[in-house]
């Protein structure tokens, strides 16, 4: 238990100070990729894959780990590359990653190191890699170019998820209190595939939304508004964030806005692929009223609802 205890500490540190720590990894060529060591369970040498039928063609195999039966997912393929020869895979690497309540792996040629990076110097991709592209950030290191790769695309891709809101959800609706027209929800997070995916369920319990990017285009947005002269709560009746995020991380942004007298009231909800042991503590750390695991379209929708009644409420009785 100490031990888990000193890596709580230890991976805690980094909240708030809007840094990360990266895994990085090669694929069939000589390019550096990156992903979140929050995400990683562990690295492996390839196992022994076992083929399924009617498997996605991304999908090289399942492994038999540590008492369960894991996907494991080529990577290189998933992203429009080249596949791993098949004599080769005994002598790759799983990286072994939790996203969105879900285990999997992820074949890829070679693991070269773990570095500790701000995410200041992690950009949005370069507009000329088109809206296809599967990545969430760049940054350079040592003269190189490392990729971050959006793995919600390639999730959602490869096992497509049910994202509509139940009709059981939709009809809580009727009890709940109805706040202004002109509050919206606002969405921050850096994958294309989640912002749609939230912007649809809230659309579907009939709340309209603003969308940024990253925690600096929030931060920014909230800002101005202030600035101009608005109460952030009257405009905004609360703020679903991702955590990981170029330029601004989540983590960052919360603490940033807690500490904000003008926007402090805000409700912050950190809506996260990260699991694991870490969360509640980073939580609590940075002050964010609420936390959830994505992607549950019923319980995200269902949550929401409450806390708006909850606000709305308390306005009203205000």
């Amino acid at each position: 238990m100490a031990g888990v205890l000193d890596s709580v500490n230890q991976r805690t540190q980094l909240v708030g100070q809007n840094r990360l720590e990266l895994l990085l990894f090669r694929l069939v060529g000589k390019q550096i990729y990156g992903i979140n060591v929050f995400k990683v369970k562990e690295v492996l040498q390839c196992p022994k894959l076992t083929m399924i039928p009617q498997r996605h063609p991304v999908v090289r195999g399942v492994a038999h780990i540590r008492g369960g039966t894991i996907p494991i997912l080529d990577m290189g393929m998933a992203t429009g590359q080249a596949a791993i020869p098949e004599n080769e895979i005994s002598n790759c690497f799983v990286i072994i990653t939790e996203y969105n309540r879900k285990t999997q792996g992820f074949l890829v040629k070679g693991v070269e190191r773990i570095v500790n990076l701000n995410w200041e110097a992690m950009h949005p991709p370069p507009k000329g890699a088109g809206k296809d592209n599967y990545l969430t950030a760049v940054t350079q290191l040592e003269g190189h170019l490392v990729e971050i790769i959006d793995v919600e695309k390639i999730l959602a891709e490869v096992a497509p998820s049910n994202d509509a809101v139940s009709a059981t959800v939709l009809d809580k609706q009727t009890t709940m209190q109805k706040g202004p027209k002109e509050q919206k929800v606002l969405i921050v997070d850096d994958s294309v595939v989640a912002r749609k995916q939230i912007e649809n369920c809230m659309n579907a319990v009939g709340l309209e939304t603003v969308t940024k990017n990253d925690g600096k285009q929030a931060w920014n947005y909230l800002k101005e508004m202030v600035a101009s002269g608005e109460k952030i709560t009257d405009h905004i009746v609360l703020m679903i964030s991702d955590v990981e995020m170029p330029e601004m991380d989540g983590y960052t942004l919360t603490t940033l806005c807690k500490n904000d007298a003008e926007i402090k009231d805000l409700y912050i909800m950190l809506h996260t692929s990260l699991s694991g042991v870490f969360n509640k503590a980073m939580v609590a750390k940075v002050g964010a009223n609420d936390f959830m695991a994505k992607f549950s379209p019923d319980e995200l929708a269902d949550r929401v609802m409450e806390v708006i009644d909850t606000l709305t409420k308390q306005r009203n009785e205000g």
